[in-house]
């Protein structure tokens, strides 16, 4: 084939790969339950004026399933850690003994399943609409490739919606089994 449609086929392809490596990410943050260091990811510290990750300024653990601990490397970080976590607005409520910040992960709620599912559902149909996007971008660009014939064209544009029909069913694949780890009590 064509080394031009060939890049193009790859880039696509890419693209494609990492709208669901994005969706993995975004599901990390919808929490399921299970207390997990990965929940308070998105916290970010002031640490001396400049903003941190929590996970560079403290030692995140789960000591048990319902239970998360934060424990600052330096003892002055405990307020601006337990405001950062608040910030954060993760549904979470922050207590300090004076040492670590502990954190009780409460179980979900019927209707917090449900609303957390439908977060799932949304951020799987932002993936399939980059996906989408991604082979919109590769068929016009395939088409604009000049010096390739038009069944090399039609045949490039038919490897783009197999790359897009199986990033799309790999999408719902990971969806089904974000939704099911979300609703099992």
């Amino acid at each position: 084939m064509n080394e031009e449609i060939d890049f193009i086929l790859d880039s696509t392809k890419e693209a494609m790969v990492n709208a669901l490596k994005h969706l993995e990410k975004q599901f990390v943050n919808i929490r399921a339950g299970k207390a997990s260091p990965s929940m308070l990811g998105s916290v970010m510290v002031d640490y001396y004026g400049s903003q941190t990750p929590l996970a560079q300024v403290a030692n995140v653990n789960t000591p048990d399933g319902r239970t998360i601990t934060v424990q600052p490397w330096e003892k002055a970080m405990l307020q601006e850690i337990e405001r950062a976590i608040m910030i954060a607005n993760l549904g979470f409520n922050p207590m300090n003994n004076g040492e670590t910040i502990i954190i009780n992960v409460p179980p979900l709620t019927e209707e917090r399943r449900r609303e957390l599912a439908k977060q799932a559902k949304s951020e799987v149909e932002d993936a399939k609409i980059s996906i989408r996007s991604a082979r919109k971008d590769a068929n016009s660009e395939i088409k604009s490739v000049e010096d390739a014939s038009e069944d090399v064209q039609k045949n490039a544009e038919m490897d783009v919606q197999q790359l897009t029909d199986a990033h799309v069913k790999k999408a719902d694949d990971l969806y089904s089994a974000k939704e099911a780890e979300i609703l099992k009590v």
